[in-house]
């Protein structure tokens, strides 16, 4: 905790005096920790509701690119094919565009993330498959 105040060009004395005052009080101390040790603030109970909605709408959204080839086609096997081009693509939209916004590059981010998902949904239609039969 100290180094933080340290940080600040303070003196030994007052880091000293200011630590201990912070130490006195385990809610005061928590909360200094939570917010400039670890960067974390304390969540909003609002936002909750709004947090589910916006996960839930993208799980949902989400299993309907895998899943949208078998309402159009009539042959499995063909939804099949298609189901997994149609999710090597938006993989590799979706892995862009989290690199692109992040701190990677969109071509390295997007062919990571779908090649990493790709394989284990190769097994899983596999195994899907071999279920089936």
């Amino acid at each position: 905790m100290a180094h933080v105040f340290r940080s600040y060009g303070l003196d030994e004395a007052t880091v000293g005096t200011v630590v201990t005052a912070i130490r006195s009080e385990r809610k005061r101390w928590v909360d200094f920790m939570m917010k400039f040790e670890l960067g974390l603030e304390e969540p909003d109970p609002k936002r909750a509701s709004r947090s589910a909605l916006t996960i839930a709408g993208s799980y949902i959204a989400g299993g309907m690119i895998p899943l949208a080839p078998y309402f159009f086609l009539r042959s499995i096997h063909s939804a099949l094919i298609v189901s997994v081009i149609v999710t090597l693509l938006a993989l590799l939209v979706f892995g862009y565009i989290k690199g692109r916004f992040g701190d990677r590059g969109g071509r390295r981010t997007g062919s990571t993330t779908s090649c990493s998902t790709r394989s284990r949904k190769s097994w899983q239609d596999l195994s899907s498959r071999s279920i089936s039969r």
